[in-house]
């Protein structure tokens, strides 16, 4: 079947300074980037016209577009911090913009699914961001994972707007949430305007032992985490069928690789784009 998606990926995940970085995201075959823009280099603070204008000719001389920058800059759900974070994302989306991408991924914090006073924390400036976002024909895209998607879902609908949309992160929703990727398309369908290709367990003694060595093992066991990343296809997740479910409700954006684990990220991203041309 010929599903219409386009790859990309983290250039962030690649560990190296932009200009490495773009070179090996060209390597291994990407056609998009999404980039952290919330501190260093790419930050909007440390951008001038000149040096946003001299990343986007080096991205486009790479043969590559930007699909989304991430504005993840820790949620909002403290009152006390939401104004300044509402100002930070908003010069976020502006710099995305600038790179010719309307899409701004980021998490807004841990849902419940409680009405209560920290529902309303947190919706009050989301509701902001989607206004603005919607005035400029963009989204924040609040990325899967901390909750299961049907709680997501009310929130979202309760702003009644797509100017907040979603991030749909497969193995958030597997490793964190204990949640069903492929249903959850289905769920957040209207809201999808950005993926996540990220693989995993929610428990690592799903994973072979010789995936692993003992050290990483233990080191995960150590900081008590119930969930391991894994490459593309060595998980939880059922891509074929997320990607049919994708396909069903009229997503054809990008895939963007995310790999946060490992001591080869270049390969294992270099697989995970060939696994993914191979299912599309």
């Amino acid at each position: 079947m010929n599903k219409r998606f386009s790859i990309g990926v983290i250039l962030d995940s690649f560990r190296l300074p932009f200009a490495e970085a773009l070179k090996k995201a060209a390597e291994v075959g990407a056609e998009g980037l999404q980039i952290y823009a919330t501190e260093g280099e790419m930050a909007p603070e440390n951008l001038t016209k000149e040096s946003i204008r001299e990343r986007r000719a080096m991205i486009a001389d790479n043969g590559l577009k930007v699909a989304a920058l991430c504005g993840d800059i820790g949620g909002f759900m403290h009152a006390e911090r939401n104004p300044v974070q509402v100002e930070r994302s908003k010069k976020i989306l502006d710099l995305a913009l600038e790179f010719g991408c309307n899409i701004v991924t980021t998490h807004i914090g841990v849902l419940t699914g409680a009405r209560d006073d920290h529902f309303h924390t947190m919706l009050a400036p989301c509701r902001e961001l989607a206004e603005y976002a919607k005035s400029l024909n963009a989204h924040f895209a609040v990325e899967t994972g901390p909750e299961k998607a049907v709680i997501l879902k009310e929130f979202l609908d309760e702003l009644g707007s797509d100017g907040v949309a979603v991030n749909l992160d497969p193995a958030n929703l597997v490793m964190v949430a204990g949640d069903d990727p492929v249903a959850a398309v289905h769920t957040l369908k209207d809201y999808i305007v950005h993926t996540h290709a990220k693989d995993g367990v929610r428990n690592y003694d799903f994973v072979p032992a010789e995936l692993y060595d003992p050290a990483l093992r233990a080191s995960f066991e150590a900081k008590g985490r119930p969930f391991l990343e894994t490459p593309l296809g060595e998980g939880k997740v059922d891509f074929p069928a997320w990607l049919d479910a994708l396909e069903a409700i009229g997503y054809h954006g990008f895939l963007t690789i995310e790999r946060e684990a490992g001591d080869t990220p270049e390969k294992d991203i270099g697989m995970a784009v060939q696994f993914l041309k191979k299912l599309i």
